[in-house]
């Protein structure tokens, strides 16, 4: 999912915002023979994820920096555990030492809550997914996160996929409408969901063959009700009210995926420290 050319051009950008026009404590301080090592140690228990990112920092800084780490994105860490060795110049470690800890803490975060929401409905089926709520010019790496936590990818962005929303249906008139004017423009490789907030919506969203019926909001019973209405007919997704403490009722009902931007927009970080 991370293409390389992409995680470069990200991670310049980064350098470029944090750096600015140099870092005037280091380089006022450290000369050009000045070595450090130093240990990439996490303070809490999680899922790892971002390791090559974390990298790909210090490689855009210095050829000369070395860094071994001991466990691999998708990984179960715990408190006190070593994650890496990393070593080298000391001016370009502490130039890149926040900017690379700044991607491994967000993206190990997002995968760790993504694997506790997973984790909660089990034995039920259903699989997890994230949305469209995500850090501006951060989606990709947050959804490589949602992935290495265990959870599916919703879309990608707007023309992955035609979703008609609640303000779709009042532009168009209806489900059907709105359906049938998409039909006559996407491309026939591209798939359509439809938004529904009651079972009349369900039932009618059946009828025109969306191929994907989110229910918003819809309380346990309409969701079990949902189901038997679709009946197989189509991918159903529950989305609103998706929390921790709720999910496995949610699954229950027989719903295929679960979308929650609390996966993405509510992850604290993990949190991992370099320790020179």
């Amino acid at each position: 999912m991370l293409n390389k050319l992409y995680v470069e051009d990200h991670v310049k950008a980064a350098l470029k915002e944090d750096i600015g026009f140099g870092d005037i404590t280091t380089e006022n301080l450290a000369g050009g023979n000045d070595f450090l090592e130093g240990e990439l140690n996490t303070r809490s228990e999680g899922v790892l994820c971002g390791c090559e990112v974390f990298k790909t920092v210090f490689r855009m800084l210095s050829d000369n920096i070395k860094i071994k780490f001991y466990f691999k994105d998708g990984d179960n860490i715990k408190k006190g555990d070593k994650i890496a060795d990393i070593s080298g110049p000391a001016k370009e470690l502490l130039m890149g030492e926040r900017v690379a800890l700044n991607y491994i803490q967000r993206m190990s975060g997002i995968a760790t809550e993504t694997a506790k929401y997973q984790n909660a409905i089990a034995p039920f089926s259903a699989k997890i997914v994230d949305t469209r709520k995500t850090t501006p010019n951060f989606r990709m790496f947050e959804k490589y996160a949602v992935k290495i936590g265990g959870g599916a990818l919703h879309r990608f962005n707007l023309s992955d996929c035609a979703m008609i929303k609640d303000n779709h249906i009042r532009l168009a008139g209806s489900i059907t409408n709105a359906v049938a004017k998409l039909r006559e423009n996407i491309s026939h490789a591209h798939k359509i969901e439809v938004e529904c907030d009651t079972l009349e919506q369900v039932k009618e969203a059946v009828s025109v063959n969306a191929d994907i019926i989110m229910l918003d909001n819809m309380t346990v019973d309409m969701m079990r009700e949902a189901v038997k209405i679709i009946n197989h007919t189509a991918v159903v997704e529950a989305s609103g009210n998706v929390r921790l403490e709720t999910v496995n009722e949610i699954a229950s009902t027989g719903v295929d995926i679960i979308s929650s931007s609390a996966i993405v927009a509510k992850a604290p970080t993990l949190d991992l420290a370099l320790d020179m």
